[in-house]
């Protein structure tokens, strides 16, 4: 029998999921392969629990090939009209976001 995901391991779930990226990031300068390791649990646990990454998170590894994206060492950030491009330098791949444009009226 499945067991259900109770709001108390949801909860659990969601404070180790931002752990994981607090030490990714802490432990990036020291060892990139670790930190790639920590952002491949925290998508595995987000998936299991069926979890929304935070939105602070979610820019902070690559949608292709799931690397932790430090800028100025494996990422290119860019500004284009329609928006911001990121590019992977592990895996030369774009990932591209939109900016809401408001009008000042």
């Amino acid at each position: 029998m499945r067991r259900k995901n109770t709001p108390g391991a949801r909860n659990l779930a969601k404070e180790r999921l931002k752990e994981l990226f607090i030490q990714a990031s802490e432990i990036y300068t020291e060892n990139e392969q670790a930190a790639h390791k920590h952002v491949g649990v925290a998508r595995r646990l987000a998936m299991r629990f069926n979890l929304r990454i935070p939105k602070e998170f979610k820019r902070a590894f690559c949608k292709h090939c799931y690397h932790y994206l430090k800028q100025g060492k494996n990422v290119r950030v860019r500004r284009t009209e329609k928006g911001i491009v990121y590019t992977c330098l592990d895996c030369n791949k774009h990932m591209r976001y939109t900016i809401k444009i408001t009008s000042k009226d």
